[in-house]
């Protein structure tokens, strides 16, 4: 739980602290908002994203009137306690104009971790007709087979110098080891801390 008396909103004249949105599932920055006391106390309690609005001049939760929420998931101060960074699970686009973040209207940025929640719904829907669903159906080992089985052909494509076909089958790679981890119990999360543990 952060206090508003814990952050340096003397810093800014309006007295607010600038307030950084970001989707915890694919790390993308979706919008910039600002906070008061109040607006943060009730971010904390409801869970659920309020800001205060400078030209409306109150509390505004964002969603509430197009049912786009931001459920919050985490707070973090910065180095200087005077900017909030909140990681949300956002409900639907969170720009005005309909796309999923202000900051640009055909993000690629994070796709990999949108790919990942794609997959798993797919594993809890087990959609007929999907080829995802086909693999879950075949199993763990029929899967890491086709894992492999891209992972030769990216290799083939990278020495023969063949670039764009190289991508071609690293995408297939990437994607059929993200089938892989689903079905393992794992995820892009889980690579990350192990690579990270490495680094340190």
């Amino acid at each position: 739980m952060i206090k508003f008396s814990e952050l340096d909103s003397a810093k800014n004249a309006d007295g607010l602290v600038p307030v950084v949105i970001q989707d915890d599932a694919t790390l993308a920055v979706l919008m910039l908002g600002y906070m008061n006391e109040e607006a943060l106390e009730q971010t904390q309690r409801e869970g659920r994203v309020t800001f205060y609005s400078r030209t409306r001049e109150r509390l505004w939760t964002k969603g509430e009137t197009s049912g786009n929420f931001l459920h919050l998931v985490s707070i973090e101060k910065d180095c200087d306690n005077d900017t909030l960074l909140v990681r949300v699970n956002p409900v639907g686009p969170t720009c005005h104009t309909g796309s999923r973040t202000c900051f640009s209207h055909e993000p690629t940025e994070g796709f990999i971790r949108t790919l990942q929640q794609v997959i798993g719904q797919r594993h809890r829907d087990m959609p007929e007709g999907s080829y995802t669903t086909k693999l879950f159906d075949r199993g763990v080992n029929k899967i890491a087979q086709k894992v492999g089985e891209e992972a030769v052909e990216t290799v083939i494509e990278a020495v023969a110098g063949n670039r764009e076909a190289m991508l071609y089958e690293a995408s297939d790679l990437v994607y059929h080891l993200l089938v892989l981890l689903e079905a393992t119990g794992c995820s892009i999360a889980d690579l990350e801390k192990e690579l990270y543990s490495r680094h340190k």
